[in-house]
């Protein structure tokens, strides 16, 4: 049954045309994925079905008492909010008078104070407020989310959490998410990613991150040229599907221009193509050259290469026994390595794990507290900042690229900016866009332009895939797969570092480096794991789950039979905790959704019952230790 359904969907921005006459719906229980080049609608889709855009033609349906929600892009602000209350967002009129009541609940009150909470109190009741606020418990509960901690405490991961969560409050029959990976770790897009299969509504998202489209995806819409083209299945045999499409529309396209070439021929004939009898033909050729001036052609592919420089020594980076803190936070202890000429290193780790510093170091930038580092002869190294620096938003994209320069010398040929621009999807007149009004995407490609137009032979690459089409991931894959010098890359990315590199280096831990031989999938089938305290990269946070480890004094208020069921609840607790690491252990595991479906729903049941289990046990102890200090 749908949900949503468009119909016949007109939109346009000036000359382009993103939707046209488009068709499409999602049922109950789908995970649909929007995907397409940059530019092309994506974005803009979700914002017509959230209403925040109207269309220019077509129906756009829903099914009566349907629930919406949105997971925003960007994250909530670190502010002085309670998460609490950040959460209670996602439910309107009540969520704001919740959220009121948490605020003011938290403070010392004065008089009138007292009356304004007493006034929220009210209105909460008036409306069955605090059945909403269950919701509210139940969501912060499964997403382990702490209660009454500032949100200017979180880090960037657990700000993605309470966005999800806020999302998730209304119970919503469709959920719709806008790059939800973006900026986020490995940690927390496995976690993530968990949480959207475990999610019974449907699903409607934009992605980049094809490890996450390939797993969650049920199926894929297509926009290309104000088209959409929709498949039922997953992301490999999409492209199947769309390659043959593509070969398809070639083929006819190819028929239709010889048809038309002959058409011309005969036109040029002279008066026998005048005469009455003829006219009919006349006017099919007219309907013909009208078809070939509307023809929407392919978007092309950007044409990216490399420029090699005089070979690096063998040995491009020594390393031993490194070690470097910041204030009391270890970031390496004791790591060596010996990088090679032709290594492509991926750097594997959570977000404020250290990665960017060890390259730093690598690189020279940063004196490690301990240890050496030797560089080797003839580098020449190419950077590719994740913040990028290097650009200067108030100039265009030629003056960012060329630095002064007419021509680019691209393995020893010339290339006029302009044409050199062009194998970057930059037309001329785009190439005089100052750099600060570009979308992420074309940053980036500005980026790589920039960073290519230099020869190098030591690649560094620091977030390089933020932001970028698929199409131009897959090329840029491509292209750093034969580059012949060395590379180093920094990427939460795991399909793009399981296809690029060659060995991995791994945060694991606060301090604890290690390197594996190849990507992010042979780190995980080797048994490779990022603690959880890399993972969240918070202040502890005191939960329930933590107290209860310590067994409470009884009170004698209590029943012997209590007493001894409150004795005995912390270690029943801490064993349902292991039992459910064990079950997410599983599910995290790289291969976990290749199984075959029956196999995962039984795990998946099964890990909600023992969540289900050990909620209901700290609920319980919660109980009789507040009836223990009374």
């Amino acid at each position: 049954m749908p949900l949503v359904r468009v119909s016949a969907a007109q939109l346009s921005y000036g000359t382009q045309i993103l939707l046209d006459n488009v068709d499409f719906q999602i049922d109950k229980g789908e995970r649909v994925c929007i995907t397409g080049r940059n530019g092309v609608g994506k974005s803009t889709l979700l914002k017509v079905i959230q209403g925040d855009i109207k269309l220019d033609g077509g129906e756009l349906w829903f099914d009566s008492g349907v629930r919406i929600s949105c997971l925003q892009q960007e994250l909530p602000a670190a502010d002085d909010r309670l998460v609490d209350s950040v959460v209670a967002e996602g439910l309107p009129g009540v969520g704001e008078l919740l959220a009121a009541f948490n605020e003011l609940s938290m403070q010392e009150l004065d008089e009138k104070g007292l009356k304004k909470l007493a006034k929220i109190q009210h209105d909460i009741d008036s409306v069955d407020g605090w059945s909403a606020q269950a919701k509210i418990d139940n969501v912060m509960s499964r997403l382990k989310l702490p209660s009454g901690v500032s949100m200017s405490t979180l880090s960037g991961g657990w700000r993605r959490k309470v966005a999800l969560a806020k999302a998730l409050v209304c119970e919503p029959d469709l959920l719709l998410l806008d790059e939800p990976t973006n900026h986020l770790d490995l940690a927390t897009i496995d976690w993530l990613e968990k949480q959207l299969l475990d999610f019974r509504g449907a699903l409607l998202f934009v992605t980049h991150d094809r490890a996450l489209l390939q797993n969650l995806a049920t199926r894929i819409i297509e926009l290309d040229r104000g088209w959409a083209f929709s498949w039922k299945g997953d992301y490999h045999s999409f492209l199947e599907y769309r390659e043959q499409r593509l070969a398809t529309e070639e083929k006819h396209n190819e028929l239709f221009d010889k048809r038309l070439a002959e058409e011309e021929v005969w036109i040029r004939q002279g008066i026998k193509a005048r005469r009455t009898r003829n006219e009919g033909r006349v006017r099919a050729l007219k309907a013909l050259r009208n078809e070939r001036a509307e023809r929407r052609n392919v978007t092309g592919k950007a044409n990216i290469a490399t420029q090699s420089s005089e070979k690096s020594g063998k040995i491009v980076i020594e390393a031993q026994d490194l070690r470097h803190s910041f204030a009391d936070k270890k970031i390496v202890d004791g790591f060596s390595t010996v990088i090679q000429r032709g290594d492509r290193i991926g750097i594997i780790g959570n977000n404020g794990a250290g990665k960017s510093t060890l390259l730093k170091m690598f690189l020279g930038q940063l004196q490690p507290m301990a240890g050496t580092i030797k560089q080797g002869t003839k580098l020449e190294v190419a950077y590719f900042d994740q913040l990028r620096t290097e650009l200067d938003g108030e100039k265009n994209i030629i003056d960012n690229v060329s630095q002064g320069r007419d021509f680019i010398e691209v393995n020893g040929k010339d290339r006029h900016i302009y044409s050199y621009l062009s194998d970057f999807l930059f037309s001329p007149e785009r190439a005089r866009t100052p750099v600060g009004v570009l979308s992420g995407g074309e940053r980036n490609r500005v980026m790589l332009a920039k960073l290519f137009s230099q020869p190098s032979n030591l690649l560094v690459l620091d977030e390089p895939t933020n932001d970028l089409d698929v199409e131009t991931l897959e090329l840029l894959e491509e292209i750093l797969m034969n580059y012949p010098g060395t590379m180093l890359l920094v990427s939460h990315d795991r399909a793009f570092m399981d296809n690029v590199v060659t060995s991995s280096i791994v945060f694991e831990a606060p301090g604890r480096v290690r390197e594996y031989i190849g990507g992010y999938s042979d780190w995980k089938t080797q048994g490779g794991t990022i603690s959880v305290t890399a993972a969240t990269e918070e202040k502890p946070q005191v939960t329930a789950a933590v107290e209860v480890k310590e067994t409470p004094a009884a009170s004698k208020k209590l029943s012997f039979k209590l007493k001894h069921e409150l004795e005995k609840l912390p270690a029943k607790i801490e064993a349902l905790e292991e039992q459910n690491e064990l079950w997410q252990a599983q599910v995290a595991d790289s291969g976990f959704y290749q199984r075959p479906r029956e196999e995962q729903d039984k795990v998946l049941a099964q890990l909600a019952e023992a969540e289900q289990a050990l909620e209901v046990a700290v609920e319980r102890w919660a109980e009789l230790e507040e009836l223990a200090s009374e």
